[in-house]
């Protein structure tokens, strides 16, 4: 399948996804989301794939929603086709890591698919927003959900009630992002990030995502027990024995995701 939206190649286990619509800031219209989920999935299920990316360009990551495609749309064919259903759930299917790398602007959809991946580092030029009540609806890929389990109620509520925009500097204070750095460091910076984990053994950074997911779903006591089911588990994977024989020896372990 070519791509008309988005660029993609696998950098040493890395599988990196750029969004590549610049002459409409990156706007999440069907066809982009459509690809994009596609090669999010081919990355999953390939072996050669540890870890994901999905980066925009230097000056914006996604402007959001395509409001040209959805300015004609009503009621009926919003909630007959369950919009936005079909990416969120394929997005949260997703076992292996997936880190935002946010330049410029993540307004609207564009903030809400940096809030879906499992770590967003920012440039220092980046800002965020859920501006959509400014054109008359709300967020509806998850943006007041993860938005309020990041910053908090108040700023959440503030940002989705005005559509006020946070930069980097605040994003981080929030909790929104991991860490800021500088733009022109940026994909430096996460791709090294992401050639970390994807040095790790797989099993276990599959069941350390699934337990992080969970403690947003869950009690604490019941967030507790799954992750000690998961810990447990691991002590049946060849990747354990490895990793702890390399420990004891003194040498860098080989793990092989089994």
């Amino acid at each position: 399948m070519a791509f008309e939206n988005i660029l993609v190649e696998v950098q040493d286990h890395v599988g990196l996804i750029r969004l590549d619509r610049p002459k409409k800031l990156n706007a999440l219209n069907e066809s982009l989301r459509s690809e994009l989920m596609t090669a999010l999935g081919r990355y999953d299920a390939d072996d050669n794939v540890k870890c994901m990316v999905i980066t925009g360009s230097e000056k914006v990551f996604s402007a959001g929603a395509d409001i040209s495609e959805m300015e004609g749309r009503n009621f009926v064919s919003m909630f007959s086709g369950d919009g936005f259903a079909t990416e969120s759930h394929a997005f949260m299917a997703l076992r292996k890591p997936v880190i935002a790398a946010v330049a410029g602007a993540a307004f609207g959809g564009g903030c809400e698919l940096a809030m879906m991946c499992d770590i967003i580092i920012a440039a220092d030029n980046a800002v965020f927003g859920q501006p959509e009540i400014n054109i008359g609806v709300m967020a509806g890929l998850g943006g007041t959900q993860r938005l309020t389990r990041a910053v908090g109620k108040s700023k959440s509520m503030e940002m989705h009630l005005t559509g006020r925009r946070m930069e980097a500097a605040e994003a981080e204070r929030a909790g929104l992002v991991s860490r800021v750095v500088p733009v022109g460091k940026l994909m430096d910076e996460v791709m090294e990030l992401a050639g970390q984990i994807a040095e790790q053994p797989p099993l276990a950074v599959m069941a350390v995502k699934e337990a992080i997911n969970r403690a947003e779903e869950s009690s604490l006591s019941e967030g507790l027990l799954f992750e000690r089911r998961l810990f447990h588990a691991l002590f049946a994977t060849a990747d354990k024995d490895e990793g702890m024989q390399a420990f004891v020896a003194k040498r860098s372990p080989k793990f092989r995701g089994r």
